[in-house]
């Protein structure tokens, strides 16, 4: 049976390296878990979260599904954002897609890939709002870059609407819910704009965002809570 050692063995060698340059961080990690930052982004494995945005092990609170989607009856992604919320106190949800999205690009096409289909129906249901719009777009290539962020406005958008973030709001949290995205040719994030710390602000902010705009004139982002880079 192969029992996968080199994963095991990257573990190790993980483990060992981290301990070294921080010494006592197991210990500490495993006394506390204080995230300031909750992460809703695709399943691929080209985006690692903690990695991008260079946060260590318990200073990003994760959830990631296929295509980065908020489905008001999707049990998991609402509880992990109770969870982060009200549980750990985070003040920041970053709703995060990326270019190059496989549903996201599935879904334009209107390709059947099975069963997932059945996931990607919201996807869907955004290029048909938004066909002729995108179809205004000059390249396939800079429609499916639009599908994405739009995908993700929406997605943040969804967030917003969630009784868990309006009662938050309700009660004086302070609270950002933000869409980015992540270029899988570059490395780089890109913020798409809409940043809302209440639920007032919630429709004109993406109201104002999810508009046609440019492809690829976001403003570049580094780690929570680090400056811009600039372009």
């Amino acid at each position: 049976m192969n029992k996968l050692p080199e994963l095991f063995a990257n573990n190790r060698r993980w483990a060992t390296g981290m301990e070294a340059r921080r010494p006592g961080f197991f210990g500490e990690l495993s006394a506390q878990q204080a995230p300031r930052y909750l992460w809703i982004g695709c399943s691929d494995s080209r985006v690692p979260a903690n990695e991008i945005v260079g946060l260590a092990p318990g200073e990003l609170f994760v959830h990631r599904n296929v295509a980065n989607l908020v489905l008001h009856n999707d049990f998991s992604c609402l509880s992990v954002l109770q969870y982060a919320i009200d549980v750990l106190g985070v003040e920041h949800v970053i709703v995060c897609g990326h270019y190059g999205c496989g549903g996201v690009q599935a879904a334009w096409e209107e390709r059947q890939l099975g069963l997932v289909d059945n996931w990607l129906q919201p996807v869907r249901d955004v290029v048909h709002l938004y066909r002729e719009q995108l179809l205004q777009l000059p390249g396939e290539v800079e429609r499916r870059d639009r599908l994405c962020e739009l995908n993700v406005m929406i997605q943040a958008q969804r967030v917003c609407r969630t009784t868990i973030v309006q009662q938050a709001w309700e009660r004086g949290r302070a609270l950002t819910v933000h869409a980015w995205v992540y270029s899988l040719s570059d490395g780089l994030l890109r913020d798409l704009g809409f940043c809302v710390s209440d639920v007032s602000s919630t429709e004109a902010a993406f109201a104002r965002v999810a508009g046609l705009g440019t492809i690829g004139t976001q403003s570049r982002v580094t780690a929570p809570g680090a400056s811009a880079a600039p372009r």
